[in-house]
């Protein structure tokens, strides 16, 4: 009889034995996401990591902040940028709008500022939900490596290597440049100018300074080929290759 009864007693215990078992590593965490609300939080987690990704490889979303692109591009468009145009062998070419980071060129080294703050603002940036860096601009190509850029001829139209510039995409108004130049665009850099020629600062406004507004290949972060949101203007860049002169 006292052997049944510790053999029951056994048997009533054995769940608690269980306890003392060697569990999958992994079990903890589906027990975790048994949680509808942490299932959601780390599906939340994986897709912001699989966007920062492709943002960072493939194709950025990038917040128009100015109104120097207009009428192409507009005040809160989202742009998408293709970072693969250039990746392999090919260039920018003239008419391309292009979105490059003007450290050097366009703004001096910016001071270092909260670690935290900045990659925060990065990653926002990156998925397109605030505005560029400081450091980052959106232009088009008047004038690549090799290029003589002239403004203006008799007819007041940018002139590169003798042939006159076709530009549609200029802001209804806008004269081409109320500034003079004439450059040669050394090779390995790119000459930039706003759509929104009155409102935008260029190329035309670091003459004077070092490098002289020409904005080095490399720094070309990639191609805006599309107009991601809002809804209204979804749809691809045209392309504005009207610029004079064999193609860069």
């Amino acid at each position: 009889m006292d052997t049944e009864a510790e053999l029951t007693q056994r048997g009533h215990s054995s769940p608690e034995q269980g306890e003392g078992r060697p569990r999958s590593a992994f079990s903890g965490l589906r027990a975790s996401l048994r949680s509808p609300w942490r299932r959601a939080g780390a599906l939340g987690v994986v897709c912001t990591v699989f966007l920062l990704l492709i943002s960072n490889f493939v194709v950025q979303p990038f917040l128009i902040p100015s109104r120097s692109m207009e009428p192409t591009l507009k005040v809160g468009d989202r742009i998408l940028v293709n970072k693969l145009a250039y990746r392999f062998g090919a260039t920018p070419q003239r008419g391309d709008v292009v979105v490059f980071d003007g450290t050097g060129s366009f703004v001096r080294e910016p001071a270092r500022g909260n670690p935290v703050g900045d990659a925060l603002h990065g990653a926002a940036s990156a998925l397109g939900l605030a505005e560029p860096s400081d450091t980052d601009f959106v232009k088009r190509v008047v004038g690549v490596g090799g290029d003589d850029v002239v403004c203006c001829d008799t007819g007041g139209r940018i002139r590169v290597n003798g042939v006159p510039v076709a530009e549609p995409y200029l802001y209804p108004g806008d004269t081409p440049s109320e500034v003079p130049f004439r450059i040669v665009v050394p090779l390995g850099t790119l000459w930039v100018m706003g759509d929104h020629r009155s409102q935008s600062r260029d190329s035309r406004d670091h003459l004077g300074e070092p490098g002289g507004g020409m904005v080095p290949v490399e720094k070309v972060i990639g191609r805006a080929d599309w107009i991601g949101w809002p809804a209204s203007r979804w749809g691809s860049l045209p392309a504005g290759a009207a610029a004079g002169g064999p193609r860069g």
